[in-house]
């Protein structure tokens, strides 16, 4: 059994911190990093992008909507050839650095508001598909089985790699239950990590109607942002270790 870990880092902006990107560096197999556009700053990519090539992490690239103040999790209402471009600009940002850390980056994944928009938006995800295409074909895409998002990359000849999450809780239907919704964030780490093993080993998870939801994914996301999250991301490692899943990237 195999299984890729995966975290968001360098979500930082300047003197303002997010989360401990060293210490999940030394947990996750797969970086996805911010491109500088919802967190994110040159130095920062510079920084988590280095630490992520000695440790030999997989780096992929976070893009999102243009929108720090919000985090990249509101919609932005941008026409689709914007948002091709601008997803283009950070693909290419974050490779640069990268390239001076002695890799490349591996995978693409979006953030956020962008990443929940394109699971149902059919020009947006299109827009993303096509930025992916025009920049670097062998670029796998890391998204939510089901999604616009990884049908329209699948179309266009994208390798697609199917995710889930470790620490949200899902829809009877398979998608994340907002956050606006009370519950929908667990922060239990033994429950967070035995929910993991389930979904690495085939089993059922509970959905948030109580009933089961087998979730089919490659890679695993442990939040770098929630309180608690080195805590609960070496929990996680160390249960998926304990029922004999391996972890490696899918990026290489």
């Amino acid at each position: 059994m195999l299984m890729d870990l995966n975290a968001d880092l360098g979500e930082g902006f300047g003197s303002w911190p997010m989360g401990d990107d060293s210490a999940l560096l030394d947990v996750v197999t797969s970086a996805n990093v911010a491109c500088g556009f919802h967190a994110g700053d040159p130095s920062i990519m510079r920084r988590v992008t280095a630490q992520a090539v000695e440790r030999g992490v997989a780096i992929g690239a976070h893009v999102g909507y243009a929108d720090k103040a919000g985090f990249g999790r509101r919609f932005v209402d941008i026409e689709p050839d914007a948002l091709r471009d601008e997803i283009v600009y950070q693909l290419g940002a974050l490779d640069a650095f990268a390239r001076i850390a002695g890799d490349r980056v591996r995978y693409v994944k979006p953030h956020g508001a962008l990443y929940n928009t394109i699971g149902h938006h059919e020009a947006q995800a299109a827009a993303v598909v096509g930025a992916v295409a025009d920049y670097d074909r062998t670029l796998p895409v890391l998204g939510l089985p089901g999604s616009a998002w990884l049908r329209l990359a699948a179309e266009a000849g994208l390798t697609v790699i199917h995710e889930a999450f470790a620490d949200r809780a899902y829809t009877p239907e398979g998608t994340l239950v907002s956050r606006r919704e009370a519950g929908s964030v667990l922060h239990d780490a033994d429950e967070i990590a035995a929910r993991c093993t389930a979904m690495a080993t085939g089993r059922p998870i509970t959905d948030s109607a109580g009933g089961e939801l087998t979730v089919d994914a490659a890679s695993i996301c442990v939040h770098g942002d929630t309180p608690g999250a080195v805590g609960i991301a070496r929990r996680v490692r160390a249960a998926l270790e304990d029922a004999g899943v391996t972890l490696s990237p899918f990026g290489r």
